[in-house]
């Protein structure tokens, strides 16, 4: 096998290339790899290729779903046997969502989280962009939307609602 500079085979990138170009089943405008929950691919001596995924949250519902369609999606590459592994450690944080996933969430109207500041001070603005106008003006509706990992807000400048991925 030939391996990368990490370690990784040329196969196993590529698996996890196309592992990581699976739509999210709850926002299918983020794929996995853009939502950062794709951690690797490693191949085995039998075979069978492991993907280890770490949900947005422990007891996230799409877990199931995101491991069909990356079974369905590897298994169609010519790979005889996936299995997908959950890990829970390292958590996953909204940190994780790639520049690319955060500018297709805004796209989409919902306003992308927050990026943390790793050592650095708190920011004081809670505020929240709307990703309609882009005005900070905006106001909480519900803590929970569609999904457990979004909030519904409301723009009081244009009044239109929105979904806000909130922060962990």
């Amino acid at each position: 096998m030939v391996t990368t500079d990490a370690g990784t085979t040329r196969l196993e990138a590529e698996l996890a290339a196309l592992a990581g170009s699976v739509p999210d089943p709850e926002l299918p405008v983020l794929t996995l790899g853009e939502l950062g929950v794709v951690r690797g691919v490693r191949m085995h001596e039998d075979g069978h290729a492991e993907v280890t995924l770490t949900p947005t949250y422990t007891g996230c519902p799409a877990i199931e779903a995101m491991s069909a369609d990356i079974e369905r999606a590897l298994t169609g590459h010519g790979i005889p046997e996936v299995r997908v592994t959950t890990v829970l450690a390292p958590a996953w944080t909204t940190d994780d969502i790639s520049a690319e996933g955060r500018r297709k969430l805004a796209e989409f109207g919902i306003a992308p989280p927050r990026p943390h500041a790793a050592g650095g001070p708190v920011p004081l603005t809670l505020s929240v962009r709307c990703p309609n106008c882009g005005s900070t003006d905006t106001e909480l509706l519900s803590r929970f939307s569609s999904t457990a990992c979004k909030a519904l807000r409301r723009c009081t400048a244009c009044r239109e609602p929105f979904d806000h991925f909130k922060e962990l």
